[in-house]
């Protein structure tokens, strides 16, 4: 599993490219690019909470913004932060178990906020491993 953030591509958003091996690596890849954007050191994020999702979409793409606009929900209404990912993903479905804790400003270094997972430049492609492109509106 790897990520990497992508400069030049927005003034006041943040770019990441997501990969893996398989779809589950490719998700929590991007759930770890997306948190690292808002908290320093995702380390400092225990597993003290566990929170079971399910989800369904249309196609991969849509089930991958679905998937990161959860965190941004859980992390707005919930106060939560996830740092641990089992997950099982289809093309079309998302099942599994997130593991996290109540963001807490004296423990974890807080970097931006992040408001939305936008559609520009919003892409995910197979092409032997598996690989998407984000934006976030932070």
């Amino acid at each position: 599993m790897t990520y990497k953030f992508l400069e030049g591509v927005s003034l006041a958003d943040v770019a990441f490219e997501s990969k893996g091996r398989t779809l589950e690596e490719m998700f929590v890849s991007a759930a770890e690019a997306m948190t690292s954007t808002m908290v320093k050191d995702l380390r400092t994020i225990k597993p003290k909470v566990r929170k079971k999702l399910s989800l369904k979409a249309e196609n991969v793409e849509k089930l991958l913004y679905a998937f990161l606009e959860e965190l941004i929900f859980l992390k707005d209404s919930k106060i939560m932060v996830f740092s641990k990912f089992k997950l099982k993903v289809t093309e079309t479905s998302l099942s599994g178990e997130m593991s996290g804790e109540k963001l807490d400003m004296k423990k974890h270094e807080m970097l931006v906020d992040v408001k939305a997972v936008t559609m520009h430049m919003f892409d995910v492609k197979k092409n032997g491993k598996w690989k998407a492109r984000v934006v976030l509106d932070v």
